[in-house]
Formats: structure tokens, C-alpha cells, sequence
């Protein structure tokens, strides 16, 4: 794509503490930032990680370090277990997601980080608001006192196979399933550009 001319952002995380360092950076049509803002026919969208929402980022570093430590380390051990269960004919599960769907729903911590992005949306003025982060891919209108926005989280490609897309004049969002992405001869993941169940469209 960049070859093509298109421009490509790359929106730090809080996996990208290094990266970070560098925010501001050009490469050519490559450009390395902590957030976006982009103005989409007439209405502006900001796009963020959203790691500046999670109490969890806001203990010592280290922490911080541990808990994206820990992260990987279960997302290679969720890998051999479901090795496993392919083996004996189980089906896959991701140990991650049912981790963070039990807690953070208990600390009501997912809708807390919504409602703090959105707030933030629309005391400056912002008609949409894009995070990743939390991992749960949602589109979802909100108002308060001060005024309204449009909330969208692109979930991931990991565990839930969720994307948003821009495309003439509408919002989307897209869930895949992960079967349609495996060569059925080698059980090797490959690039395939079929769009399945739209989910949602916001005009």
C-alpha cells in the first residue's frame, strides 16, 4: 500500500513504549503518531489507542511491563493449548478473552473506559471517537450534558477477527470468521479480502 502511495498511520500503544519515543516520525508515506484526527465529510474523528483510560497504565511501570508480559506469554500458551484440542478434535477457546471478559466485567471497567473516552470526545468537540485497547469491538452512540458522539472500538485480529472500515461515507464494522482465513491443504493462515457479516453501519 505504501508503495502504492497510500498513507499509512501507525497509532502507538501501550505496547509501544519504545515506539513512543519517536512519535512525530515521517517516512515517507509512513507516519508514526500517539493519535489521529481526521476530518470525515465535515465531522472530525479522533483516533487513539486508548491506554491513558486503563487504570491499569497508570501504576508503575513496571506493572505496566509485567501485565503486557504476561499478556504474550498467554497468547503463546493459549496457541499450544489449542494445538491440543485440534488434535483431539476439540474446539479452539482463548483463554485470554474469557480472562478479561470475567474481570473487567466485574470492575465494570470496559464501560467506564467508553464513557471516559466519550466525555473526553465531546468536551472537545469531537463527532467520533476510535479506540482499540480493551479489545471489544463495539459501535455505539452516547450523550450527555454537553452534547453527543459516536464511540466505535476496532477490536483486534487475535482473538475476536473484528475490523472497521471507512468507505464511502459510512462506518463499518466487520466480524470475520476465522475459518475463512485457513488454506484448508496447510492450516496456514493466508490473506483473504472476502467481507463477511456486516455487523453494523453507522452514516
Amino acid at each position: 500500500m505504501m508503495a502504492n502511495g497510500t498513507d499509512i498511520y501507525y497509532l502507538t500503544g501501550n505496547h509501544d513504549e519504545v515506539i513512543r519515543k519517536i512519535s512525530g516520525l515521517q517516512l515517507g508515506p509512513l507516519f508514526v503518531r500517539d493519535k489521529l484526527v481526521l476530518d470525515l465529510n465535515g465531522e472530525k474523528c479522533w483516533i487513539f489507542h486508548g491506554d491513558i483510560f486503563d487504570i491499569t497504565m497508570k501504576q508503575t511501570k513496571w506493572v505496566a511491563k509485567l501485565g503486557g508480559k504476561g499478556y504474550d506469554l498467554l497468547i503463546l500458551f493459549n496457541r499450544v493449548v489449542n494445538w491440543m484440542l485440534e488434535k483431539l478434535g476439540r474446539s479452539k477457546v482463548s483463554l485470554s478473552k474469557r480472562i478479561k471478559d470475567s474481570i473487567k466485567k466485574a470492575v465494570r471497567f470496559i464501560d467506564d473506559f467508553e464513557v471516559a473516552a466519550m466525555d473526553l470526545a465531546i468536551q472537545n468537540n469531537y463527532d467520533y471517537v476510535i479506540c482499540g485497547h480493551i479489545h471489544q469491538p463495539k459501535i455505539r452512540g452516547y450523550e450527555n450534558e454537553e452534547g453527543t458522539v459516536i464511540y466505535m472500538n476496532s477490536g483486534d485480529w487475535v482473538e475476536n477477527l473484528t475490523a472497521l472500515e471507512f468507505d464511502e461515507g459510512e462506518w463499518s464494522m466487520y466480524k470475520y470468521a476465522e475459518d475463512d482465513f485457513l488454506d484448508k491443504n496447510s492450516s496456514v493462515m493466508v490473506p483473504i479480502r472476502k467481507r463477511l457479516r456486516n455487523t453494523a453501519v453507522i452514516r
